[in-house]
């Protein structure tokens, strides 16, 4: 079985000060110590997947086109520091007016994940900034870890691998 770090997007890869709704290049700006962490939890083993919710496409604020691009330039820049992201899932619904499974803190994402990889959740983590990130996380009995919005998580790096 492998092992997994889950992360959110929004506040933990990417800095979301001052953008609810972060759809445009130029407004991506990597997290302080991103490319540190994800290189480390790498160099350990561990997938790096990345679940988000990304209502703005059901409010029809941007289309899943400018998602996938947003997420492919993620991929891009990642790449060039040696980081494969093993996966990015994200869930296009809005609360307010639609069910779904898919939106956080619901797991289906996660689910889809962990059976997609053969993820072992007893040696997995959940990193995110939210409340229905970590609710997530819990439901499915992964390590969660909360952080405040754009910090730093490479100070956490250490606790999952050594864990």
């Amino acid at each position: 079985m492998n092992k997994a770090i889950f992360l959110d997007r929004d506040g933990v890869i990417n800095n979301d000060s001052g953008h609810y709704y972060i759809y445009k290049i130029e407004d991506f700006k990597i997290n302080e110590g991103i490319v540190e962490s994800l290189q480390k939890f790498q160099e350990n083993n561990y997938l790096i997947i990345i679940i988000s919710n990304q209502s703005g496409i059901s409010k029809g604020i941007y289309t899943i086109e400018q998602v996938e691009e947003l997420h492919n330039y993620l991929k891009n820049y990642l790449q060039k520091h040696n980081i494969e992201l093993t996966e990015i899932y994200y869930c296009p619904h809005h609360s307010s007016n639609e069910k779904c499974l898919c939106r956080k803190p619901n797991t289906l994402l996660l689910e889809k994940a962990i059976a997609r990889f053969n993820i072992d959740v007893s040696s997995s983590f959940l990193i995110g900034d939210g409340d229905r990130d970590i609710e997530a996380g819990n439901k499915l009995g992964l390590h969660t870890i909360k952080v405040d919005a754009n910090e730093n998580i490479l100070k956490y790096c250490s606790i999952i691998v050594n864990s």
